[in-house]
């Protein structure tokens, strides 16, 4: 990873990270409360997507 983030790309990337999770949350509260079994399972994918790049992001920061 690249050390030499300036303090501009890390304000960007922490939004970024924050958004991602904010998404991810939204996600799984609609997929809790889907009834239809083929969307609750979109719904869980895709939060499950949001988290994992949240994760890819974070990555950067380290």
């Amino acid at each position: 990873m690249n050390n030499n983030l300036t303090e501009l790309e890390v304000e960007h990337l922490r939004s970024l990270i924050g958004g991602h999770g904010n998404v991810a949350k939204k996600l799984e509260a609609y997929a809790a409360s889907c009834t239809d079994p083929e969307l609750k399972a979109i719904l869980e994918r895709d939060a499950q997507a949001a988290k994992q790049a949240q994760q890819d992001l974070i990555s950067y920061l380290n």
